[in-house]
């Protein structure tokens, strides 16, 4: 696994998290701030062939 994969695999796992205790808090703000950056992260994953398994979000 290159680099950029194990970067943007790590940043996406740590997003999700993020994203998680977000919706837990009930903090709706930061939630959709987290889920914006999730949907750019794959985004990205997916542009340059990077396999993101299906998890929160």
């Amino acid at each position: 696994m290159d680099a950029f994969t194990a970067g943007i695999l790590h940043r996406i796992q740590s997003t999700e998290n993020d994203l998680a205790r977000a919706r837990e808090s009930g903090d709706d703000f930061l939630a959709e701030v987290e889920q914006a950056e999730l949907d750019d992260l794959r985004r990205l994953a997916a542009d340059h062939g990077v396999q993101v398994g299906a998890s929160v979000g």
